[in-house]
């Protein structure tokens, strides 16, 4: 049996499509399918709307409702350990990644030796500013982070049951279920699609939400900022060392008369903007540390409710 884990957040108007493509989705797998919907505090009405439409429908589904908004990973990984297939897929609700791939993932995964299969973007249908900051981004994590991501990242994904189970033994905080996916390794397989235009509604990937997914990719794999900040700080103290030497012997050679009182703050503000730098790119791997020593729950289901006909 195949279990498509599906986070949901904000897509109240995308459901009836949903469900419709998930009903022939199940069709053509004669059946053999879980969908695990995971509510990840959304404020709208997903949560009513889904509980009303999987009572009428022969999909066999979970419906897991957080207690508040933990974010998508948290919420894949919670459907990851509430699905009871032996196969597993993860897809958006707004329907952007076509629900054919997910067919085609799980045909993968049935017929040739992998176990985990990744989805791909040929294009990008977004503004030419997003394009160029997503270029930029996984050009940057590609060559400094993780080599093995895809140019053009991932967003969709499927897997089996050992490699499910692997993943879920990553009880990590503030992280990226992307980048452990290919920490991980395993045998792997990366499959092409081309995005769909998003019909209903508007994404709830907001700029903090990037910004706070960039600093998680990057402080959680690997120690490059801090590397960088010790060169940086070297090559400083080396400058300030022959610009030290250099003001020395100008002021025994009366070159120097009056002292810069605007170099001197200068000098002081760049240097103390770059200790609070360095500061904060090491209190952030320190609180991160931190955050694992908690052991708090890494999602909360306030209920889950089962629908469709039982398991086999």
């Amino acid at each position: 049996m195949l279990t498509l884990v599906i986070p949901v957040y904000r897509n109240e108007d995308s459901i009836p499509d949903l469900l419709q493509a998930l009903r022939e989705l199940n069709r053509q797998l004669d059946g053999d399918l879980e969908v695990v919907f995971v509510i990840d505090g959304s404020p709208d009405r997903c949560y009513q709307i889904l509980r009303d439409g999987l009572a009428t429908e022969p999909l066999r589904s979970q419906l897991a409702l957080l207690s508040r908004n933990f974010g998508s990973f948290m919420a894949i990984r919670m459907g990851l350990q509430l699905g009871q297939g032996d196969r597993f897929a993860v897809m958006a609700a707004d329907l952007q990644e076509p629900p054919q791939l997910v067919l085609e993932m799980n045909q993968v995964l049935l017929e040739r030796p992998v176990d985990v299969v990744v989805g791909v973007r040929e294009s990008r249908d977004d503004p030419w500013p997003s394009r160029l900051a997503a270029k930029i981004f996984w050009g940057l994590y590609r060559r400094y982070v993780v080599p093995e991501i895809p140019p053009g990242g991932v967003d969709i994904f499927a897997c089996n049951k050992a490699f499910r189970d692997t993943l879920l033994t990553l009880e990590e905080r503030h992280s990226s279920l992307v980048s452990q996916i290919f920490w991980l390794g395993y045998r792997r397989q990366v499959v092409s699609y081309v995005r769909q235009r998003r019909q209903h509604g508007r994404s709830a990937w907001t700029v903090r939400k990037k910004l706070n997914y960039l600093m998680d990719s990057v402080f959680s794999f690997t120690d490059l900022p801090i590397r960088l900040l010790v060169r940086i700080g070297g090559g400083g103290a080396s400058l300030a060392a022959l610009f030290a030497v250099f003001v020395l012997f100008a002021r025994l050679h009366g070159m120097i008369e009056v002292p810069g009182y605007a170099m001197t703050m200068l000098m002081i503000t760049f240097l103390g903007c770059l200790n609070l730098l360095g500061l904060g790119i090491v209190g952030s791997y320190a609180w991160r540390a931190y955050e694992n020593t908690k052991n708090r729950p890494l999602a909360i289901p306030m209920r889950i409710e089962h629908f469709g006909p039982e398991p086999q």
